[in-house]
């Protein structure tokens, strides 16, 4: 795969190289390096800071979301090996399934080891160690251990190639144990390569916490705290859009203007920022700056469905019905089964009819 032309979206924190050094490095490469997701959001990278934000449950359904929208999932060590700042530790030829079927653990959880890097290859192809550790783990995840609490306790040990001389025990609790000769020991140490600076874990904190309000509906504290984020970081465009949605929901929809603005004066490719400010300045009225904006967002992304809709019921709506009709023919080319698509054949019908009466008057 290659970088070039490509958005990563960062969840959770990275903590195995400073963020600020990857973000400076996709840009080399010529991609984009974002926190969170969007719909242009081609590869989403699983930072380890989530496994302390979040539960095993909520970060499951996360990974599934996004595997659904096709997006590719990368580790942070497979974001490494992908800009060529990591190597792979060691040439092998082993598939997925050859080590879920020899260690029989979960295809399910055995993903989710690969993608929060509990082995020394992200992806295939994997080497004879991993195969050691999958199944080690195995035989942790039947003694009750969750997927979680091996990844926390190993990336606390070090080296992982090391855990393949250990023999591991899971003891009723968070904590995955090393039976040494003193006896029952924790797996201990710092995270790998844990170079974040303060003010990048910081800004992980704040942002966490901005989309946390922002999904329990409390849109003002929300804006609040993105705003304080970006005083921090003025360059984040996703930021600026999400505090730009948290203001319009409360109300205030200049200020949601100036923010919708602002991400696209950092982004001018991103799309839902495009369509967003297109809904809140048509419904001020606004319908031709409504009208570019939306055409801007399509230009953009051609399969932004929602995108297509808009534009249509706006040409409509304007009385441009022969581009009403043209842009319903092309959303029913993006959605043939919706209610949404339901309107649009409504919309082409009563088009297709008033055309023919015009004719035969």
């Amino acid at each position: 795969m290659v970088v070039a032309g490509q958005i990563f979206g960062t969840v959770g924190a990275i903590s195995s190289f400073p963020r600020r050094l990857l973000a400076k490095e996709v840009e080399r490469q010529g991609g984009h390096l974002r926190r969170g997701v969007t719909r242009q959001t081609a590869c989403v990278v699983f930072g380890r800071g989530l496994l302390a934000k979040a539960t095993e449950a909520d970060i499951q359904a996360r990974v599934e979301r996004e595997a659904g929208e096709s997006r590719r999932l990368l580790s942070e060590n497979g974001l490494l090996r992908l800009l060529g700042l990591a190597t792979a530790t060691e040439t092998s030829a082993l598939t997925r399934q050859s080590l879920i079927d020899q260690s029989s653990l979960p295809p399910r959880l055995f993903h989710l080891l690969s993608l929060f890097d509990a082995f020394e290859h992200d992806s295939e192809p994997y080497s004879f160690r991993d195969l050691i550790l999958a199944r080690k783990y195995a035989g942790l995840v039947a003694s009750g251990a969750g997927w979680s609490a091996i990844v926390r306790s190993v990336h606390r040990s070090g080296q992982i190639a090391s855990l393949t001389a250990l023999s591991l025990h899971h003891k009723g609790n968070d904590a995955i144990y090393a039976r040494r000769a003193e006896g029952l020991s924790e797996l201990d140490g710092q995270l790998l390569l844990d170079l974040d600076a303060p003010d990048e874990l910081a800004l992980e904190e704040l942002f966490a916490e901005a989309e946390a309000a922002e999904e329990a509906g409390d849109y003002d504290e929300a804006a609040a705290i993105y705003r304080r984020y970006l005083a921090i970081d003025r360059t984040d465009s996703v930021a600026a859009f999400n505090r730009a949605n948290c203001l319009r929901a409360a109300g205030r929809e200049t200020e949601a203007v100036h923010d919708y603005v602002r991400a696209l004066k950092l982004d001018p490719a991103f799309a839902e920022a495009w369509f967003n400010l297109a809904g809140l300045v048509g419904t001020r009225g606004h319908v031709n700056a409504a009208r570019r904006h939306l055409t801007k967002a399509i230009a953009l992304d051609g399969e932004y469905a929602d995108a297509v809709f808009n534009l249509a019921k706006l040409e409509f709506d304007a009385g441009d019905l022969g581009e009403a009709r043209r842009w319903w023919i092309r959303y029913l080319e993006l959605d043939r089964d919706s209610e949404w698509a339901r309107t649009a054949e409504r919309g082409v019908h009563f088009v297709n009819l008033h055309l023919r009466s015009k004719t035969v008057g």
